[in-house]
């Protein structure tokens, strides 16, 4: 991943992304708005939804130009947006170390701020960039949705299935990295088989993200995460990794687990073969990646993308080994 943010031509293309961000989440023409929205954009994260942007499009051949910029821009101002509201369902004070914008400001302004920011990003991209664009950022804003509303219908549910989970988290995150390949191979006029290669790529990629994600709550220290461990449990949600431990759901106390009930679990999950499994099953969906992607004749852009889903893999061991020697 640090390969391809510290890529020069991603990293010149990403500090124009940058800006664009700035520019349209303080847009508004009340300055409240703005401040909020400024706030998220401006809160961390390394970005790596238009990093993926800017990648295809120089692996499709296409210089990142404004169009590009500005669909990079409109992918992790979505992201954003979708954050507040995840903020704001998970009841959460504290994100990357700072306070949320419900938190700071109340639920009623932090929901429209996030709408703001999602509805800034579709007008940016009809207005700027194109409508097969924009139309496709309206198609992932609705999978969001579903995928967020799935998660939810299922908290607490003994009887959760992996294809429930997975159904939910291609919704709600692959679904993102999905349209950050796309916007970027609609942008570079590739053929269709091309743009359906990518999309695919972008997708399975984002499940390994999720899932990495998942296991990380499960198996890595609250120092590690920045925020409790085992967050997921507390929440109720019953992860991919977490139906690969073998644990008998129906055994969890569920809603109001207590902190020493969540440390008892963390403790039996990270005993089983939960963290090999769900390792194993990410390295299944990384040669699916791979597979799918396009010829790439650009020789640095095509090393990039098919090391991508490997290399995030091991960091993502690399870390739950460090905690399981600890």
């Amino acid at each position: 991943m640090d390969q391809l943010l510290r890529n020069p031509a991603i990293a010149a293309g990403l500090a124009k992304v940058e800006a664009r961000i700035r520019r349209l989440s303080g847009s508004s023409a009340l300055p409240a708005i703005n401040a909020g929205a400024g706030r998220v954009v401006s809160a961390g994260g390394k970005r790596l939804r238009p990093a993926m942007t800017l990648a295809t499009s120089l692996a499709l051949g296409k210089t990142p130009d404004r169009r590009v910029i500005t669909a990079a821009a409109c992918v992790e101002l979505v992201h954003a947006g979708s954050l507040v509201h995840d903020d704001l369902m998970d009841r959460a004070t504290e994100r990357r170390g700072a306070r949320t914008l419900n938190a700071e400001l109340g639920d009623g302004k932090a929901l429209v701020i996030g709408d703001f920011m999602l509805a800034r990003a579709g007008l940016a991209a009809i207005t700027h960039v194109s409508r097969p664009v924009a139309e496709v950022l309206a198609a992932t804003v609705v999978e969001l949705a579903e995928g967020q509303f799935l998660e939810t219908a299922a908290l607490f549910d003994a009887a959760r299935t992996r294809e429930s989970a997975l159904r939910s988290i291609t919704g709600k995150t692959a679904a993102l990295f999905r349209a950050g390949c796309l916007v970027a191979a609609v942008c570079a006029h590739a053929p269709a088989e091309d743009r359906a290669r990518m999309a695919t790529y972008g997708e399975k990629f984002g499940l390994i993200f999720q899932v990495l994600d998942d296991l990380l709550d499960l198996t890595a220290t609250s120092e590690q995460l920045g925020k409790p461990a085992g967050n997921d449990l507390r929440q109720g949600v019953y992860s991919l990794p977490l139906l690969m431990s073998g644990l008998d759901l129906g055994e969890l106390p569920g809603r109001g687990i207590t902190d020493e009930q969540v440390a008892e679990v963390l403790r039996r999950v990270r005993a089983s073969r939960m963290t090999a499994e769900t390792i194993a099953y990410c390295r299944g969906l990384a040669a699916d990646a791979v597979a799918a992607l396009p010829v790439i004749h650009d020789r640095e852009m095509a090393g990039l993308l098919y090391g991508l889903p490997s290399a995030y893999i091991d960091h993502a061991e690399r870390l739950t080994h460090l905690t399981s020697v600890s």
